[in-house]
């Protein structure tokens, strides 16, 4: 059975045939693609908020205020582990450019200095910013790069985090009309394509997001059982344009690069 389908018994995943696995984001956008990329794991379960009975709580906008993607993801994953008593996958992501000095990095969801918007509002005001902040910067220092990071803990383990990213340039006029977020702005040189004019399954194997997922997903098969301990996953093989790395949480990520 794959990612998707009928659950089978208690949270646990009852007789033993399905794992279920509880994917912390309210973004129906990342929830797709994570759906996607997971549905390759034999057995698995993949669960929303919703499905997993995680009702909204306010104290879910202060589970990201720390300084490193691997921090705030983390941080995201115990909280809705303790709050399904289920294994969880939180992942935090984000856009640095080199001309802005990294920036917005974990500020990407809340860039523009506008608040108070939601969805689409919220990706228009971004992008704008985004552009009116590389006003005058010639092409070929608009240079930036997608990152993810992906925490997975299991009752009463211990995270382990996968990085993801994807490095592309920033580009004025929005192109293509897929995707979500800065994806419209971010052209891929080697694909000659912006992130929102890939199809589903070019994102999923050139994003940060497929990179650090795909990680995600080999750990998960290698490790079948209900309960693992958590250790170091195997890399898969090298993609284009996408960066993967795999370590306990307890250790620094490598600096992005």
């Amino acid at each position: 059975m794959t990612g998707g389908g009928a659950a089978k018994g208690g949270p646990g995943g009852g007789d033993g045939a399905v794992r279920r696995l509880v994917v912390a984001t309210r973004s129906p956008g990342k929830m797709r693609e994570i759906r996607r990329i997971l549905a390759a794991v034999e057995g698995l379960r993949v669960l929303d908020l919703s499905d997993a009975g995680v009702p909204y709580d306010p104290a879910e906008e202060e589970l990201e205020p720390h300084a490193t993607f691997e921090e705030n993801a983390v941080s995201k994953a115990r909280y809705f582990l303790a709050r399904s008593g289920l294994p969880t996958v939180a992942d935090d992501s984000g856009l640095e450019v080199d001309a802005l000095g990294g920036a917005p990095g974990v500020r990407t969801k809340r860039f523009a200095p506008e608040r108070g918007l939601a969805g689409q509002a919220l990706d228009d005001a971004n992008n704008a910013y985004l552009v009116e902040r590389l006003r005058g910067t010639a092409p070929a220092e608009r240079s930036a790069r997608y990152v993810c990071v992906a925490a997975y803990v299991e009752p009463g383990g211990d995270p382990v985090v996968f990085r993801g990213e994807a490095r592309g340039v920033v580009v004025d006029a929005p192109r293509g009309s897929g995707g979500f977020g800065y994806d419209p702005h971010i052209l891929d040189v080697e694909a000659g394509k912006t992130f929102a004019e890939m199809t589903p399954a070019e994102k999923d194997v050139r994003s940060h997001r497929g990179a650090a997922f795909r990680a995600l997903a080999a750990h998960l098969a290698a490790h079948p059982a209900a309960q693992v301990t958590a250790q170091p996953a195997a890399q898969p093989a090298a993609q284009p344009a996408a960066a993967v790395a795999a370590q306990p949480a307890s250790q620094p990520a490598p600096d992005p690069g």
